[in-house]
């Protein structure tokens, strides 16, 4: 006698099957060299006769194959997963239930990677911004002054340079409480 979900079912035979794939590469002479192997998912064929309890027996079969339910399967052999095919056969043989085929596939749910919250940013060990550039003040052009047509180019260029000598540099400075504030 073996079990689906507490179900009692009498089973002549079970047929689990452990398969891999197995990646080829060709090569110039001989045969393909095989460099990988990755398990694939596990499948058990049962086969068997219901006699009693054969219409509750077959309803649960039919809903769990439908609904897509996780059943645990408990015989000579113990497997977890999804029916995948379900085949009554009735014969003469056997007039009060049926005689079945089951596939069951084992399966793997994948879990959420959502993180409910991220982690503060890391600090890098490096020296303190002590210059991070100057920036570029905008010009009134109301308080600028007017060049005479007398004063020579030489004269004007020294006047622009000296306005950036006289620029202050800015720090950059964050809100407090941030993870990068000192």
């Amino acid at each position: 006698m073996a079990t689906i979900n507490g179900h009692y079912l009498s089973v002549a035979e079970e047929t689990p099957e452990f398969a891999v794939d197995v990646t080829d590469q060709p090569v110039e002479k001989e045969v393909d060299v095989s460099d990988h192997v990755q398990r694939k998912l596990r499948n058990m064929s049962i086969t068997g006769t219901v006699v009693e309890d054969a219409a509750k027996i077959e309803r649960f079969l039919k809903t769990a194959v439908d609904q897509g339910e996780v059943v645990r399967y408990v015989g000579r052999t113990t497997f977890s997963g999804l029916i995948t095919s379900f085949t009554p056969t009735r014969t003469y043989r056997n007039a009060t239930g049926f005689d079945f085929s089951i596939t069951i596939k084992e399966v793997r749910f994948a879990s959420s990677s959502y993180v409910k919250d991220l982690p503060l940013p890391l600090k890098a060990q490096v020296a303190k911004i002590v210059n991070s550039g100057t920036k570029q003040k905008k010009s009134n052009k109301k308080s600028e002054k007017k060049t005479t047509t007398k004063k020579t180019a030489k004269a004007t260029t020294t006047k622009k340079t000296s306005k950036k000598a006289k620029e202050q540099v800015q720090k950059v400075k964050f809100k407090p409480g941030s993870p990068w504030a000192d």
